[in-house]
């Protein structure tokens, strides 16, 4: 793998995003630092708890940084771009990034029940299970086929496809 380099994942609602890249997170970040960009297109993100301090702060519209002996945790009321976040992020091997699918990086698609053909042309790679019969869809020979629940499969087509940042 590249020294720091990312990969993105998408799909629709439900298909098994944010369990993959649980996954893949909690298996490589054994040997490299990881990052995670979750993409929240709807605002639905709640980052705390009513009534504490950190939510007060945030209300403010203020950019709001909690730190403690564990974390630091910064809020922003802007947008940031791929390359404002890997800025503050800094300080890793592999960058997963959930959503955001017109960021240039290499992307697996992630699909249960059925294939969404739309999402084809933003990926380099499907990611299905058993519930998906592949003989009923026309997958372009450009696209990697990959197995949802095979974990090192997908780990190793990251570390062959991601994007060097």
């Amino acid at each position: 793998m590249n020294t720091r380099a990312a990969v993105a994942f998408t799909g629709p609602s439900g298909s098994g995003k944010t369990t993959l890249v649980e996954k893949v997170s909690k298996s490589m970040i054994k040997n490299s630092r990881v990052a995670i960009i979750k993409n929240d297109p709807k605002d639905k993100a709640i980052f705390d708890v009513a009534g504490k301090d950190s939510d007060k702060f945030t209300k403010t519209g203020a950019e709001v940084v909690i730190t403690s002996p564990t974390r630091t945790t910064y809020f922003s009321q802007k947008e940031k771009t791929l390359d404002d976040i890997v800025a503050m992020i800094n300080d890793f091997d592999i960058l997963l990034v959930e959503g955001l699918k017109t960021l240039p990086l290499p992307r697996i698609a992630v699909f249960r029940n059925k294939i969404d053909l739309d999402y084809l042309s933003c990926s380099e790679a499907i990611a299905i299970d058993d519930s998906i019969d592949i003989e009923k869809y026309d997958i372009p020979n450009s696209i990697d086929i990959l197995d949802l629940n095979n974990t090192l499969q997908i780990i190793e087509w990251i570390k062959n496809n991601s994007k060097e940042l």
